[in-house]
């Protein structure tokens, strides 16, 4: 597998060699030194262009970087809607396991692009098109202290669509239960766990889907993952039962930490609901 360092000379190297290429920059994990390095982190690169057509027809550039087992072009693809504007992209991963997310942005659309990233490293701007505008800060990826709105607002989430897990497991919908228990109520647990690690930290950056949360709350992560077996409507009712005790405990002793008021009238209100509907599924 060719280094990082490899790498990186590489994404130059082919930029340099691209008349169209005006600066090249790097956003995601790999420009954030305080991320864990290892070899599965992509190379996320932004070439900047004054003309994106003739990069994108013409794509034999492209095979500088290595054989590819796969590539992605989501710009071009029906199921799901562009999202990056003027930009395109191609994704890839080759053979030796190193994958790079290569974004073309135009020169015009440079300040819409750096309102979308949190973070940029500059690699290469030879005509000072990022020196002004690019930004190298965490302060985007962190979580902030919840306040008593979010706090609520979190804690209705959850059990508003506690309800719809029980009324899917009820008439024995394993897919619909699972999907809004992992996707949204499990979220807004982990959401909750987040704001404790806040509480206890200060402002800090869980990781995406909070993949580095339990790093902050060691002895929460064992509790959580066995919340994680959705495979029957039986062990699904499992997990719901134990998401909502797991949620109403953390959200009481939260609540006292933070001060801050707790719908437990609501909480309790809706375990007794789901109590009722799961001893009536077993019969």
């Amino acid at each position: 597998m060719r280094s990082a360092d490899e790498m990186m000379d590489l994404i130059l190297e082919t930029a340099q060699k691209l008349p169209e290429v005006k600066a090249v920059a790097m956003s995601g994990s790999r420009a954030n030194k305080n991320i864990p390095k290892d070899n599965f982190q992509d190379f996320d690169i932004v070439y900047i262009v004054d003309t994106i057509d003739p990069l994108i027809k013409n794509r034999q550039w492209l095979d500088k970087f290595g054989k590819r087992l796969i590539m992605q072009t989501p710009e071009e693809m029906e199921l799901w809607p562009n999202e990056l504007g003027q930009m395109f992209s191609f994704l890839m991963l080759f053979e030796d396991g190193n994958r790079i997310d290569l974004t073309l942005c135009p020169i015009s659309y440079i300040s819409q692009w750096l309102k979308s990233e949190a973070m940029v490293k500059v690699l290469s701007d030879p005509y000072h098109l990022l020196t002004d505008e690019a930004k190298l800060s965490e302060e985007a990826y962190q979580v902030s202290a919840a306040t008593q709105t979010t706090f609520d607002e979190c804690c209705n989430e959850f059990w508003w669509v506690s309800t719809y897990v029980v009324k899917g497991l009820a008439r024995g919908e394993l897919l619909y239960a699972s999907d809004h228990l992992y996707t949204i109520c499990q979220k807004e647990l982990l959401r909750l766990l987040s704001w404790e690690a806040v509480l206890q930290n200060g402002p800090l950056d869980p990781g995406k889907n909070y993949k580095y949360l339990f790093n902050f709350l060691p002895l929460k992560q064992t509790p959580f993952e066995k919340l994680l077996n959705f495979s029957s409507i039986k062990l699904c009712w499992q997990s719901l039962l134990a998401t909502q005790d797991f949620f109403h405990s953390e959200a009481q002793n939260f609540s006292q930490a933070a001060g801050f008021d707790y719908m437990d009238t609501v909480a309790e209100n809706i375990m007794d609901y789901t109590q009722k509907h799961y001893e009536a599924a077993k019969s």
